[in-house]
């Protein structure tokens, strides 16, 4: 069975590991490692529906309608700056 580990030497190990640790950090680690691996299947399933769709391309999004105006902060501060002076 498992390569030679008996039944008995698992629960050994398990009782050692819960001594160490305590229930409760080991309940919060099972959690973590709970919520990542719903985390990543999440991720997994979302990215395999947006090769289709191509909606979170961020260059899709962009509109180029207003592109006759353009503003030149650091000029506007220097006009400000010689004003001053």
């Amino acid at each position: 069975m498992l390569g030679g580990i008996s039944i008995w030497q698992l629960l050994i190990v398990l009782g050692i590991i819960i001594l160490i640790f305590g229930t409760k950090k080991l309940r919060n680690v099972g959690g973590d490692l709970g919520g990542a691996v719903k985390g990543f299947k999440k991720a997994m399933n979302e990215d395999g529906k947006g090769d289709d769709e191509k909606q979170d391309d961020p260059q899709a999004r962009v509109s180029h309608e207003d592109e006759g105006e353009t503003y030149d902060v650091k000029a506007t501060q220097a006009e400000d700056q010689k004003e001053r002076k």
